[in-house]
């Protein structure tokens, strides 16, 4: 019987293994999850800027930086809000600051979206490419502050050991 036990005790051992997102805590996953939105976001949003960058300022260009800079902000938000709390000591500290970051963005990116309607004109183009990336810088800071918070919630605790071993948050790290 107890042959049979050690058995089926190493098939399950080894029917659990597989890669590391499927074999990683459930702080690990969160972290993973929050971190990928987060560094998907930034992207998108440093395409944007950089295509009004380029010098082709006109109402289209920027309606279009704006439209693209929305809808990676909505992804992010639906994304960090199904999250939740992640699994841990901290998890409800956590998640009310990836609440208070998807605020900030959203009412960042209504600030870029009122700005980008009411240009006019060249001056109001180079106006609302100003006032937009002021806002991308803001919003980029609340990211990568928001990042430092979750680190520093529990220091030696799960959320910064899950932060520390996941991935995407080692690409955002990365990406500065």
């Amino acid at each position: 019987m107890r042959l049979v036990c050690a058995a089926l005790l190493g098939v399950l051992m080894l029917a659990g293994c597989g890669s590391k997102k499927e074999s990683a805590s459930p702080a690990v996953a969160w972290a993973d999850s929050f971190c990928s939105a987060a560094t998907t976001w930034k992207d998108s949003v440093t395409s944007a800027a950089d295509s009004l960058k380029q010098g082709n300022i006109s109402k289209d260009s920027l309606t279009k930086a704006a439209n693209d800079v929305e809808d990676a902000t909505h992804t992010f938000s639906k994304n960090v809000k199904k999250l939740g709390a992640p699994p841990t000591n901290a998890g409800d500290q956590a998640k009310q600051q990836v609440d208070d970051l998807s605020q900030q963005i959203d009412d960042g990116m209504t600030k870029i979206q009122d700005a980008v309607k009411g240009a006019s004109g060249i001056t109001g183009a180079l106006n609302a490419v100003s006032v937009a990336s002021s806002t991308l810088a803001s919003m980029v800071s609340d990211v990568s502050s928001t990042y430092s918070e979750l680190q520093k919630l529990d220091p030696q605790g799960e959320l910064t050991k899950a932060i520390d071993q996941s991935e995407s948050c080692q690409k955002l790290r990365g990406n500065g």
